[in-house]
């Protein structure tokens, strides 16, 4: 059952926190599912290292063809490092993103937007939803994806 819940920008939001962590995931699963693509859901993990440290990043969607799918209403410092980290751990990997809204600044009174960014460190990027096209492309490299097991956050 959905719930309100305040979020993070300020406002209420309603989503099923049960399963996916924001509105802007659910959305984006339902509308795949209509389109009969099967729904891979923070079922993998991909481990990077910050340096002197080591962390995991559970990637929000995978599609069938490999692509993975990072869904951001905010994208934070650490979210750009953390992906700029990846890329460069796992050039192999096909990262794209989905943003409420891509033409956001990355803070305050810069002219960098969030799709200027991924533009710049060679993401893809969309706005709201998987475009069909991303559907329709060849199988990507996932060497560097890592079951996670039953029960593991």
């Amino acid at each position: 059952m959905a719930q309100r819940t305040f979020n993070r920008r300020g406002g209420w939001t309603q989503h099923n926190p049960s399963v996916y962590r924001s509105g802007l995931e659910e959305s984006i699963a339902k509308k795949l599912q209509e389109q009969g693509v099967p729904i891979i859901f923070e079922q993998y993990k991909i481990p990077y290292v910050i340096p002197a440290s080591d962390h995991v990043y559970t990637p929000d969607l995978i599609l069938p063809n490999g692509i993975i799918i990072e869904a951001k209403g905010l994208f934070e410092p650490e979210d750009r490092k953390k992906h700029l980290l990846i890329k460069e751990q796992y050039p192999q990997l096909d990262i794209r993103f989905i943003f409420s809204n891509p033409k956001q600044t990355i803070y305050k009174g810069s002219k960098t937007t969030y799709g200027a960014w991924c533009t710049k460190y060679g993401f893809l990027f969309a706005h709201k939803f998987v475009p069909e096209a991303w559907l329709k492309e060849s199988k990507k490299n996932t060497k560097g994806l890592i079951a996670k097991k039953k029960g593991e956050q």
